[in-house]
């Protein structure tokens, strides 16, 4: 449609020329003796026409002639550039796919043209890690150090994650704290950081980078959850003997933290080893009263010393609402015989065995009929049992395995 409309008014356009030069009578006279020549203005003014036409038309040629080197020089520039692009995605791509030695291939291409050095380098030295081949691995390493220009937070940030496949925490977190100190905090560094502090065993800096994960959304619940039992249970296990820290550390944790069972057992563990039976109990008796769970009461019982009457005491409130808990009565058990209570400490050592027989219990009852009450033969019929039992389970656990 354009075509058409230009084509109009050049037809409109020669149109008006021709009307106009016919009604034209002038004429032009020019001299040089003893020349003289005499034309109508109509051709003159076609003359100069074409005259300035042919003149653009010679100028444009030869200013083409004298571009077309540089225009040479850079169609091959931009054909060698497009090339090295082509390699950089292919490498790239073989990286992502696994198919490291390509990879390098593709990136050493791109790096001997001299496109995106950096980058290049960068490709090839995870490839090369992705290889184990250590001397390819430091010669990229070195061309990545030497072309860090523009790609230095994402030379370094490989380096940490290289090191972390190494599992040289202390060398990824000095990298790390490059990185930092340049002004690199996001959600991938936070990442990284948690991985080394966890090589590095500095648990409270876990449980700290576990929270900001969790907060900003990179961690679930689920995910974070057994990262913080982990880090509290390392740290409670760092602080075994001293039974003042255990508590301080343990009252110092988050209200959902001390609800989890294995968190209370373990702490109540330490506690026991440290011989602050006190603490224990009170551990153990503010968990149990907001949940029940059999393995902390076997800890509340086997703990040595500490206020036992109050313990007894406290035991038998939660009998009330378990008067099933074979472990519950075995705690009683122990606790009766520790206070002397002979009696009282066979009825319930007796009663936890009618629930459920375990060697536990029958080695308690076998010891106090044996050293307090003078049974020996009916103590060592539960000698037998217990080490039947445990023969029973050990046979049953190499069969699960």
């Amino acid at each position: 449609m354009r075509l058409l409309l230009w084509l109009l008014l050049l037809a409109a356009l020669a149109t008006g020329l021709a009307v106009a030069a016919r009604y034209n009578d002038g004429y032009a006279l020019l001299v040089m003796p003893p020349w003289r020549i005499e034309l109508s203005l109509n051709l003159l003014l076609f003359v100069l026409l074409a005259g300035c036409v042919a003149a653009y038309f010679l100028l444009h040629g030869i200013a083409s002639i004298l571009r077309m080197p540089a225009a040479v020089s850079a169609y091959r520039a931009k054909r060698a550039r497009a090339k090295a692009d082509s390699a950089l995605r292919d490498a790239v791509l073989c990286w992502q796919e696994g198919r490291f030695s390509q990879a390098i291939k593709s990136a050493e291409q791109s790096f001997d043209a001299g496109h995106a050095r950096g980058l290049a380098a960068l490709i090839a030295l995870r490839a090369a890690h992705g290889l184990r081949d250590e001397s390819r691995e430091a010669l990229w390493r070195q061309r990545a150090l030497d072309n860090e220009t523009g790609v230095r937070a994402a030379r370094l940030k490989a380096e940490v994650e290289l090191a972390l496949d190494n599992h040289d925490f202390g060398l990824a977190r000095d990298l790390l704290k490059q990185l930092l100190d340049e002004g690199g905090r996001h959600i991938a560094l936070l990442r990284l950081s948690l991985r080394i502090h966890q090589g590095l065993g500095d648990w409270t800096e876990v449980l700290r980078l576990t929270r900001q994960l969790q907060k900003h959304k990179a961690l679930t619940a689920e995910q974070a959850a057994p990262l913080r039992l982990r880090a509290h249970r390392e740290n409670l296990a760092a602080l075994a003997g001293d039974g003042e820290q255990l508590l301080r550390y343990w009252k110092s944790m988050a209200d959902d933290d001390r609800r989890e069972a294995r968190l209370a057992l373990t702490a109540a563990q330490a506690l026991a080893v440290a011989e602050d039976c006190g603490g224990a109990a009170r551990l153990i008796e503010d968990f149990l009263d907001h949940e029940w769970d059999s393995a902390l009461v076997a800890v509340y019982g086997q703990c040595q010393g500490g206020d036992v009457v109050a313990r007894i005491a406290h035991a038998e409130k939660w009998l009330a609402d378990h008067p099933r808990d074979g472990v519950l009565l075995l705690c009683l058990g122990r606790l009766c015989r520790q206070k002397q209570l002979w009696g009282k400490a066979q009825s319930y050592l007796e009663a936890s065995l009618a629930i459920g027989p375990t060697p536990e219990a029958h080695l308690e009852l076998a010891s106090l009929l044996e050293n307090e009450l003078e049974k020996s033969g009916v103590a060592e019929r539960h000698y037998r049992s217990a080490a039947m039992l445990y023969q029973s389970q050990s046979r049953g656990g190499r069969k699960s395995v």
